[in-house]
């Protein structure tokens, strides 16, 4: 391995002692956990090797922003649950001089209209609180099957009289082996700290995740499997529900201890999927993530939790995309996205 990628993998590995290790609901700007397009919803809500020319992908793996994304303009509506909206916007541009591709992106989230109370519950009128995210990537490739690159995000928030700002940085590596259909990822998200505090003094951490990948197209099928792995550098990220005495059972008067979960508390990690090639324009994607599925599911109703699907019509001028999630059986979301490689309607061309 060169001495450039070593040394980016270090600092990946080491930036994490620096950042908050912690999960949902215990971190600023959530929001940036969602998955922008179509192909990362149906991929199980993260992907850092997918081997695709699907630009929103950089959008969690700036390795994956390649050149042959130059003049893709992308854009994503998601219906999300309890009648938020959100949506996204992404351009890819290759600098040739330079070496290196380019990508400028925004998501923002409409929560809708909500009541203003005061404390007694008076309405005192409504207000509209809104989460939008400015993102910016460079990537470039390294000899013949490395690719590395960063991504910086400016981020605000506002909930009525509280606002917040902050700063954050992806970093990702990726090895990609096109003679054996093989892509390997590594990428360190969200990396960075608030500018501004909703409250005075009382600063949060951000969403921080390490996430390692791997994707392999089968030899004689038109088929991609891919694995995720995220929070690598904590291993229980169960939820401890205070409701629930998880792991204990009382027998003859005495609490016993039925099992430490060891495989249960491995398993969350991971993210898996599959993608099939349907002819030349169609692709189907299913996925499943563990982690949603146990934190999300009615207990003795678990449905398809967990699970998400999307289908692609891929063309040399269009790409159309669907994809649904699954968070509880009766609560998914719908994602629809359309990407447009300029260069092909002549609308661009390289420098």
């Amino acid at each position: 391995m060169s001495k450039r990628c070593s040394l980016l993998i270090a600092c990946i590995l080491c930036i994490q002692s620096l950042t908050a290790q912690v999960l949902g609901g215990k971190s600023v700007f959530p929001f940036l956990d969602l998955p922008a397009a179509p192909q990362l919803t149906a991929l199980g809500g993260m992907s850092v090797s997918q081997q695709t020319e699907d630009i929103s992908l950089a959008t969690v793996s700036p390795a994956l922003l390649r050149p042959s994304m130059h003049g893709h303009l992308q854009a994503n509506y998601t219906s999300y649950v309890a009648d938020v909206r959100y949506g996204h916007v992404m351009f890819g541009y290759h600098a040739e001089k330079l070496q290196t591709t380019f990508a400028g992106s925004v998501q923002y989230v409409n929560y809708g209209s909500m009541a203003q109370t005061d404390a007694a519950g008076n309405v005192q009128g409504s207000f509209t609180p809104r989460d939008i995210a400015w993102q910016l990537t460079a990537s470039r490739r390294y000899l013949e099957k490395w690719y590395y690159g960063v991504s910086l995000k400016f981020i605000h928030s506002r909930y009525q009289p509280y606002s917040s700002t902050g700063i954050a940085a992806d970093v990702g590596i990726a090895y990609q082996d096109t003679a054996r259909q093989l892509q390997i990822g590594l990428t360190a998200r969200n990396m960075g700290a608030q500018l501004r505090t909703y409250v005075t003094g009382n600063r949060e951490p951000l969403p921080f995740d390490l996430q390692v990948g791997i994707s392999k197209r089968l030899q004689h099928l038109p088929l991609q499997l891919s694995a995720t792995i995220h929070h690598l550098y904590q291993f229980n990220i169960r939820y401890a529900d205070p409701s629930l005495e998880d792991g204990n059972v009382i027998s003859d008067g005495d609490t016993v201890r039925t099992g430490n979960k060891a495989f249960d508390k491995l398993f969350r990690h991971f993210v898996l999927a599959a993608q099939w090639e349907i002819g030349r324009y169609v692709e189907l994607t299913l996925a499943y993530n563990h982690l949603r599925r146990q934190e999300l599911a009615w207990s003795g109703q678990a449905g398809l939790s967990g699970f998400s699907a999307g289908i692609g019509v891929i063309t040399r001028k269009l790409q159309l995309r669907y994809a649904r999630a699954w968070y509880q059986r009766a609560a998914a979301f719908n994602q629809l996205g359309i990407n447009l490689p300029l260069q092909q309607w002549g609308m661009l061309v390289r420098e």
